[in-house]
């Protein structure tokens, strides 16, 4: 990758623009990066126009050339919801050009539109321009990445990073572009990843998990990558399990009936390259090796989660409801996403990335509904309190068909009883 670095003058110029959902109801952050620092870090909103002020801070990368550059984040709040502005951001010494966003719209009762994709690289990025035209067409109003990005953002010194930030500002600039960490920013420590997307979420920079509610629905974005770079400690595992069970006990499901947990390695596929989601015992789902601690199945029934969305694989595959691999029927068995009475699961890791497609095990077992090799994405719309809808892209053929869809329908939101270990009447027995 040619070095692009050499500026006979410093530049305040910004670039890498995003959003993501912010910290309190109805913000958003807005960041940006420069390769030197500024005296301000404003996002100037037009007509009316107003001024907001944030900080920035330096992030050194962790190659041979430690290259700096500095990162701003502004919180943005009292915009009026379901409306586009025109804004830019930067600072008396350098400014973006003019860009458009839309807010979302306010309360819990509206329907939301998210894509759903992972593993999207700066090459072979199949689905980014299909993804374009659907925040430039105002189709959708939010995307999530569920982790590994630009193959890898810490290659060529960092450049690799600073190029796919600008391939997807032109809709991470538009809509909230929310993430995950995925293997392929493992780096230092993750350094990358949280410099440029894990400061700006609504969570801790240092954690790396997190929520926000959009519509009638509570998303969890969870770190899967804990559990695997066991090297940067145990305790980032403790801290999330802990984590994940006080937030999902604290969801009204009265206010988000719908909980979808999003995570990069998936509990379960059917992938022929012996990853760990193919094995019996995964991670995420049983807990760490031996120990068989902090696995999150048990939460997700506990509690009711009613999607899981996970990438790694560069393939698509949708779940019936699943626990425990097996499937789990629904009150009428010839409708499975009827009332389901266990979590839905999809991987959608095929946006296209240099290490092309994941092929599948010839055959598979009960629990796996329908499964794709092509290059695609997901999109979501959820219609209403009890009905969640899901298509699967494909980006390969020229039309762009959808190959997959489904309706799940859930008038009963909340734990999965039938599941649930059945406490014995009566005291406790202490065996000596």
């Amino acid at each position: 990758m040619e070095n692009a670095d050499h500026h006979p003058l410093p530049s305040w110029q910004p670039g890498q623009i995003h959003i993501a959902i912010g910290a309190t109801k109805g913000s958003l952050t807005i960041t940006w990066s420069t390769r030197n620092r500024t005296r301000e870090s404003t996002v100037a909103i037009q007509s009316p126009y107003e001024e907001h002020q944030g900080s920035s801070e330096l992030f050194v990368d962790g190659g041979k050339e430690r290259r700096e550059q500095w990162i701003h984040r502004v919180q943005v709040a009292g915009l009026a919801p379901a409306s586009t502005f025109l804004y830019r951001v930067g600072s008396p010494q350098g400014w973006s050009d003019l860009l458009e966003l839309r807010t979302l719209p306010s309360g819990d009762s509206w329907s939301p539109r998210v894509l759903l994709f992972g593993d999207m690289g700066t090459e072979n990025a199949a689905s980014l321009p299909h993804i374009q035209r659907a925040a430039g067409g105002g189709e959708i109003d939010a995307v999530i990445h569920v982790g590994d990005m630009a193959y890898d953002m810490a290659e060529h010194e960092g450049r690799r990073g600073d190029l796919f930030m600008e391939q997807v500002e032109p809709v991470a600039s538009m809509v909230p572009y929310m993430t995950c960490p995925g293997n392929h920013e493992w780096h230092y420590n993750f350094t990358n990843y949280r410099a440029r997307f894990g400061g700006s979420m609504p969570g801790r920079q240092e954690d790396m998990f997190f929520s926000f509610d959009l519509g009638p629905v509570h998303f969890v974005s969870i770190s899967t990558e804990f559990y695997y770079y066991l090297n940067f400690g145990v305790s980032q595992v403790v801290r999330q399990y802990e984590w994940v069970e006080r937030d999902l006990a604290s969801v009204d499901r009265a206010k988000t009936p719908w909980v979808v947990l999003y995570g990069h390695r998936p509990m379960y596929c059917t992938n022929d390259d012996r990853d760990d989601c193919t094995r019996f015992e995964t991670r995420t789902r049983t807990g760490l090796p031996v120990l068989n601690w902090w696995g999150l199945e048990e939460l997700m029934v506990q509690y009711g989660v009613d999607l899981a969305v996970w990438a790694h694989e560069h393939s698509y595959e949708r779940l019936f409801p699943t626990y425990n691999r097996s499937v789990v029927a629904s009150p009428d068995p010839h409708q499975p996403y009827l009332n389901p009475r266990a979590p839905v699961h999809i991987t959608t890791g095929s946006a296209g990335c240099r290490e092309h497609h994941d092929d599948f095990e010839k055959d598979h077992p009960a629990w796996s509904a329908f499964r794709s090799t092509k290059y695609g994405y997901t999109r979501m719309k959820v219609a209403n309190s009890t009905h969640l809808y899901l298509e699967q892209v494909d980006v390969e053929t020229e039309e762009q068909p959808v190959i997959d869809r489904v309706w799940v329908i859930q008038e009963n939101h909340g734990p999965f009883t039938s599941l649930l270990p059945v406490t014995p009447p009566g005291p406790a027995v202490k065996v000596v």
